[in-house]
């Protein structure tokens, strides 16, 4: 009888025991919180550093420079920053005025910062952009036209303060290259579509022509980029006006540790991106404004065989408080995008224009290949774009035998005042399906139809509503 009540005993305890380890990992469960993908970002943004310089000042007035209007400063500016450059660092001061100069190349340890009604006026003569240079476009390497604004393996950069970058291109220089009429161009005069222009420089690199050899610039008509650091690391550009670019505007490429900040960009020629991190790495782009003649910003990792050649994505883009006006496209990954792409968050950024095409936009195509993938969007105010809201085209370009592969993107608590054409549009390959889409909290208004899919699989619609209906789509968790 001792014996039976002891055994029982024991089994109370043991039973009392279970109930207890089951009912502390219940609770353990019901709080527990669930990681976010969001947390990554605080440790991205603590290895983005902004570069630090030598409190030293050169002046260009100093060195020559005369704010006339008219007295080419191309000299003095050089001057200025080898000498600081030479000292260690510092600051290269351009004070009050206007001065006309050639393309400026920054050297490491150097800010130049333009004082508030500064104003660099650049050349439109193609012949001061010689001798070529070591640069990349449209995805693809090849010695070219300097860019306005160039830095080759440099470290500590930067372009500060409350002056203006012009560069002066409109209808009667740069952008005619394009070979569009609305841009001046003039049917009969040479053109960068002209077979032996762009396509060729295409055609080297897919032959595996060394980029040496890749000769470009007079008589080619490729327009230059505005500010392309290039191999670079620790590059700040803040506060400063960007205008009138011949193509591309901030174009950091194969750069690490990157910040713009409260930087505006207004440029509506061709081909006339705000930003483009092109196989970069730890980018951050904050509290800045886009009003562009093409996508706002727009990131990139090279064309086809070139950018398979080198293989080397964009990743950990942040980007913060944005606000885009003009551009086909608010937050676009492509189409040169053939090295891939990894961890782009944008968040807390509005969107407001009828000829702002898309919200977030994905270019690419069986010709460029790659990986896009872990693209997250959340806190975006959306009032009137024309096209999508949301478009992933797997189509952009030729067919080729490198299909592309998009993956993992989530949009959370998106508004929309009038969404365009279609809500979301998404178009993938059958056996590389546009994969893993989520929309949470997303509310968009006065779109002509709500959603198109091709080749989708695992797209999840969770609190979505279109044109005031709530819209279901997915296994909702």
């Amino acid at each position: 009888m001792t014996h039976r009540y002891k055994f029982t005993s024991l089994l109370g305890m043991l039973f009392g025991l279970t109930l207890m380890v089951s009912c502390s990992k219940k609770e353990q469960s019901e709080n527990t919180i669930v990681p976010s993908v969001w947390d990554q970002v605080p440790a991205i943004l603590e290895s983005i550093q902004k570069p630090s310089f030598p409190d030293q000042t050169f002046v260009i007035s100093d060195f020559g420079a005369v704010g006339d209007g008219s007295t080419d400063a191309s000299q003095a500016i050089k001057s200025a920053i080898q000498a600081c450059a030479e000292a260690g660092g510092g600051k290269v001061v351009v004070p009050p005025g206007d001065y006309p100069t050639g393309p400026i190349y920054l050297e490491s340890n150097v800010n130049l910062h333009l004082e508030k009604d500064a104003r660099l006026m650049f050349s439109t003569d193609p012949k001061d952009y010689l001798p070529l240079v070591y640069t990349r476009w449209e995805g693809v390497e090849l010695m070219n036209y300097s860019p306005l604004v160039y830095a080759f393996e440099e470290e500590n950069i930067a372009i500060t303060g409350e002056g203006i970058l012009d560069g002066q291109a409109n209808e009667t220089n740069w952008w005619p290259w394009k070979g569009k009429t609305q841009y001046g161009y003039t049917e009969g005069d040479p053109q960068q579509e002209d077979a032996d222009k762009r396509h060729a420089l295409f055609q080297m690199a897919e032959d595996g022509v060394p980029v040496e050899e890749r000769k470009f610039g007079e008589g080619f008509y490729l327009r230059p980029q505005f500010v392309q650091p290039y191999r670079c690391k620790n590059v700040l550009v803040e506060g400063v006006k960007i205008v009138n670019s011949p193509m591309w505007i901030l174009n950091p490429v194969l750069c690490e540790n990157v910040t713009i900040e409260g930087v505006t960009v207004e440029s509506h020629g061709p081909n006339s991106d705000g930003c483009d991190p092109e196989s970069s790495k730890n980018v951050l782009i904050k509290d800045c404004y886009f009003n562009t003649g093409d996508d706002c910003i727009a990131i990139k990792s090279g064309r086809n065989a070139d950018g398979r050649r080198i293989n080397v994505p964009s990743e950990n883009i942040i980007i913060q408080n944005c606000k885009m006006a003009d551009g086909h496209g608010g937050v676009v990954i492509g189409s040169e995008i053939s090295g891939g792409v990894r961890n782009v968050f944008a968040e807390n950024c509005e969107m407001n224009s009828p000829h702002l095409d898309r919200a977030l936009r994905i270019k690419t195509s069986s010709m460029r290949g790659g990986i896009i993938e872990d693209i997250y969007l959340r806190n975006i105010d959306v009032g009137q774009i024309a096209q999508q809201v949301v478009r992933v085209n797997m189509f952009y370009e030729d067919s080729g035998a490198y299909v592309p592969t998009v993956r993992n993107i989530h949009v959370e608590n998106m508004t929309v005042e009038n969404g365009g054409k279609v809500g979301v549009l998404l178009e993938g390959y059958e056996n590389s399906p546009v994969e893993n889409i989520t929309l949470e909290n997303v509310n968009i208004k006065n779109a002509e139809e709500a959603y198109t899919f091709s080749n989708v699989k695992g797209v999840r619609f969770k609190n979505v509503t279109i044109n005031g209906k709530a819209v279901s789509y997915g296994q909702e968790e």
